[in-house]
């Protein structure tokens, strides 16, 4: 349900963030734009050996590292851009959708992100006012508007980009967003 709030809300306030082009496809568009800015800039700030690093004290035990958050990030990214277009989802997902586990330098899992953000621009192409409310295949079993499952590729990135954050604040890393 907070994914069809958000979505409404980045509708109703479209006009004001994206100017006189407020078609569906354009508005996603647009979110999407901001998320990839801010997640592809801050993993290209954290330094190489950082990317392992996760937060061990506390309710931090078992989480993913730096790394891993973008790999899922990007994965989820896929995820849901192939659900909106209706196609197999064009990687490997991995374990607890991580990605693949053969990604492991910086500079492949930034490509996978940045790569995943390519794929979701196409999916958000693809929104139309009239095949927005069209059932496609969601999380499990379930069916779900093909517009809800475009804003996860929005929400999603942001909720792991905000842990990636505090992630590079306790490395010493002031994220590009911030400068």
């Amino acid at each position: 349900m907070t994914g069809v709030r958000f979505a409404v809300g980045a509708l109703m306030l479209s006009g004001f963030v994206f100017g006189a082009d407020t078609s569906l496809s354009k508005v996603y568009d647009g979110m999407l734009k901001s998320v990839e800015g801010e997640a592809v800039s801050l993993a290209e700030a954290m330094p190489a050996d950082k990317f392992d690093f996760a937060p061990t004290d506390g309710a931090f035990k078992g989480v993913r590292t730096f790394g891993q958050q973008a790999r899922h990030m990007a994965t989820i990214v896929y995820l849901v851009s192939s659900s909106v277009l209706e196609e197999k989802c064009p990687v490997d997902i991995g374990e607890n959708e991580n990605g693949a586990a053969s990604l492991k330098s910086k500079d492949e899992i930034v490509k996978y992100l940045k790569d995943s953000f390519v794929y979701a621009h196409k999916a958000m192409a693809a929104l139309t006012e009239k095949n927005q409310m069209d059932l496609v295949a969601g999380f499990g079993n379930r069916k779900s508007p093909r517009v809800n499952m475009a804003s996860g590729a929005v929400w999603h990135s942001f909720d792991h980009y905000g842990q990636m954050v505090v992630y590079a604040r306790m490395n010493g890393v002031v994220p590009p967003a911030s400068r």
